[in-house]
């Protein structure tokens, strides 16, 4: 019972990390987004980046849950976060530098 519980948890962080990737779909598309909305869509991947790496950083602790699923997830999370952050010091960077 409890692996199945594990293996669920897994799946969904497997799940919610991936989930901010979905950006790229209005690009593809060629579909122009509005200032409100690409805003709250950066706030949901922000959300999503962090959820999943709870989720994946739970599944990952017990030794008898983790597997490959696990470990893509949170190496997936850890890559968006580090991303995020760089984002974050270049803004930061050239706002200082104006």
């Amino acid at each position: 019972m409890e692996n199945k519980k594990h293996q669920k948890t897994s799946i969904a962080a497997l799940i919610v990390s991936v989930l901010p990737l979905a950006t790229f779909i209005p690009i593809l598309l060629k579909i122009t987004i509005s200032d409100e909305i690409r805003n709250l869509w950066a706030g949901a991947n922000i959300l999503s980046i962090l959820a999943g790496l709870c989720l994946s950083i739970v599944c990952v602790k017990s030794s008898e849950s983790r597997n490959v699923l696990n470990i893509i997830s949170t190496i997936i999370c850890v890559v968006l976060i580090l991303i995020v952050i760089g984002i974050i010091i270049l803004a930061l960077f050239l706002n200082f530098l104006q």
